[in-house]
């Protein structure tokens, strides 16, 4: 008995997908996302061994796929002993009780898969406090279907008081728990604000990383401030925000966040749990938006990261696009056509580090605070002094002949008091 348990734990989760072809839509569209929603069940952990697209008007309001498709998909998946079919679209809690009848095994869509993995990912506490939060709002509506048994074993006039009751309860208990969690996470808000104050007091910018899951943003991050952030070729890899400082070679201190990648078909309510995390990118100065552009589909995913942008309303703040993975291009030809759509791209490689002094350079022109241009002449004894004036301003010109050294620098309003002595006037 042991050893067939211990077979059983082993064996890989066998994954079917399902997903719609819609005829106002590009058929190479279903394609794509029926591709990238198996990168995303074999970053969850499964074995995905077959799926089929279905041409139709519109979704069915019973199986979300034809009847007919249905039972032909399930007799498929028997036979190929899959354990759990994953619909490449949202399902209705109705569609989602029809299609485990249909299939009889486990059913999920494609918001469930993304909270399996989002649950694996988070590590914070703030991040699994959200992801709970989506899982159980995603659930609530759907607690009927863990009470099926019941109504095979009774139902009709005068036998539902048991069922009923406990699924009351249930969802009273999830809705409590809701509400305790939305709570916490308004706590989270306020110590943001709170962090950012202190931030904008020593008048650092913030910089958010966005982008499409998997374009590269840790990489980039790591390779910029050293933080050891996870990095692996599998969507969703970072969960959780990091922020760590960042120093310009103007000698100017920006904070660079690193943030959860976004997707197709992502859906609303998660986008609002994760309101939290989000508030990087919501109060960022300037978001870097880093594009994979050896994708095959860069261009839609660039379309998607907008789109979420859009929905949590910063698609107004100014954005600094940088082109990733040069380095897997031979020549410049397929640079220079995204450069061509987005003039004011800096390509990068955030692997070999190409292109990184033009980004910082732009980094520096963007997230440039108001400094004033001041001329200062400094005494050679107070050497303190000069190794300070090039430690936290922008030097432009420096002379070391006479009696005290001249310096022309830009330097921001914060350290004007401290060189004040030393200012002979304004440029």
């Amino acid at each position: 008995m042991k050893a067939l348990i211990s077979t059983r734990t082993q064996r890989t989760e066998r994954v079917f997908l399902v997903g719609v072809e819609l005829k106002n839509r590009a058929a190479s569209q279903a394609q794509d996302s029926l591709e990238e929603l198996a990168q995303l069940a074999t970053t969850a952990g499964g074995d995905v061994v077959g799926g089929g697209l279905q041409r139709l008007e519109a979704p069915t309001a019973a199986t979300y796929i034809g009847s007919g498709k249905a039972d032909e998909f399930s007799q498929l998946c028997r036979r190929q002993e899959v354990d759990t079919v994953i619909f490449d679209d949202e399902l209705s809690p109705a569609q989602s009780r029809n299609l485990e009848r249909v299939f009889d095994c486990k059913v999920l869509d494609r918001t469930s898969l993304i909270l399996d993995i989002f649950a694996r990912r988070a590590r914070t506490r703030e991040g699994k406090l959200q992801v709970e939060l989506a899982q159980l709002q995603h659930l609530l509506p759907r607690l009927t279907r863990f009470w099926s048994h019941l109504s095979r074993q009774k139902g009709g006039i005068g036998m539902r008081g048991d069922g009923e009751t406990q699924l009351e309860t249930d969802r009273r208990r999830v809705q409590d728990r809701i509400t305790r969690i939305e709570n916490e996470l308004e706590t989270v808000r306020r110590q943001r604000a709170t962090q950012r104050q202190g931030r904008q007091r020593n008048l650092w910018p913030l910089a958010s990383l966005v982008g499409y899951t998997n374009a590269g943003k840790s990489t980039l991050f790591n390779a910029l401030t050293g933080a050891g952030v996870l990095e692996e070729d599998k969507l969703f890899a970072t969960l959780d925000p990091t922020t760590r400082r960042l120093r310009l070679p103007t000698n100017q201190n920006v904070l660079l966040s690193d943030t959860v990648g976004f997707l197709r078909k992502l859906p609303h309510r998660l986008v609002e749990a994760f309101k939290a995390t989000l508030e990087e990118v919501v109060n960022a100065d300037l978001l870097i938006h880093l594009a994979d552009i050896s994708h095959p589909h860069a261009n839609a995913q660039i379309q998607a990261v907008n789109q979420v942008l859009a929905e949590i309303g910063v698609e107004n703040k100014p954005v600094l696009m940088v082109l990733n993975k040069i380095d897997r291009f031979e020549n410049g030809q397929a640079v220079a056509h995204f450069l061509e759509r987005y003039p004011n791209a800096v390509p990068i490689s955030a692997k070999t580090g190409a292109g990184f002094p033009a980004l910082l350079a732009e980094l520096g022109n963007q997230l440039r605070p108001i400094r004033a241009f001041v001329e200062l002449a400094i005494p050679h004894d107070q050497a303190a002094a000069i190794a300070r004036l090039h430690a936290v301003a922008q030097v432009v010109e420096s002379h070391y002949a006479g009696a005290t050294a001249r310096f022309k620098a830009r330097l921001a309003p914060h350290w004007r008091a401290e060189f004040g002595p030393f200012i002979v006037r304004d440029l």
